[in-house]
């Protein structure tokens, strides 16, 4: 069904055309046509609104139609998630190297420093697909999630281990830090629609 953005530039487009053939019909009357609006109806405005369609309308065929205001809440919380990635991304590489290490499980078979930098690639992949990506929005939010349930136990081992990365130097604030990976879990599903477009397909 044709949302009312498109059919707005449909209607935009049909309104333009009828002032351009008034305006000629004006013009044979002796009265000259008003270049500068015609120019506007028939060139510019049509094109303005093609491109607010495609910016504020949902391309991806397996995401949900939105409301305006979810839309807008959405595609902010889709593209602070990015933001939040893509700077994480950012300390594992840098800054936070070493303080990502003491979170990486003694069980996993691969040297520490190479797991903190292979996830801070893929966080940083991650992000530019939050934030770029927004035509596979659905699919990225999936992979996102995905990702959040296979870091959360490195935040369960720093808790076993009672490793006292990012301040965390006690079991209380170790304790703390667990919740919030759920948090990230369903900003994920949420803000990418991804959640919502599965149950509507299960209903």
């Amino acid at each position: 069904m044709p949302s009312p953005l498109l059919e707005e530039c449909r209607e935009g487009c049909v309104a333009s055309i009828h002032e351009q053939v008034i305006a000629a019909g004006d013009s044979r009357m002796g009265e000259p046509p008003d270049c500068c609006g015609a120019r506007w109806q028939l060139g510019y405005r049509p094109i303005m609104l093609v491109v607010m369609a495609h910016i504020f309308e949902p391309d991806d065929s397996s995401a949900p139609q939105w409301s305006g205001a979810s839309r807008l809440a959405r595609n902010v919380g889709r593209i602070a998630l990015g933001a939040f990635l893509a700077f994480a991304g950012t300390g594992h590489l840098t800054f936070a190297r070493e303080s990502f290490q003491g979170q990486v499980p003694d069980w996993i078979p691969l040297d520490k420093d190479f797991v903190v930098l292979a996830s801070g690639f893929v966080e940083l992949a991650l992000g530019a697909a939050l934030i770029f990506a927004w035509k596979r929005r659905v699919a990225v939010g999936w992979v996102v999630a995905a990702f959040f349930v296979a870091v959360f136990p490195g935040n369960i081992s720093q808790l076993v281990t009672h490793n006292d990365s990012f301040g965390l130097d006690t079991d209380l604030k170790r304790w703390f830090r667990l919740p919030f990976q759920p948090v990230l879990i369903i900003w994920a599903l949420w803000s990418t629609g991804a959640w919502r477009s599965w149950r509507s397909r299960n209903r």
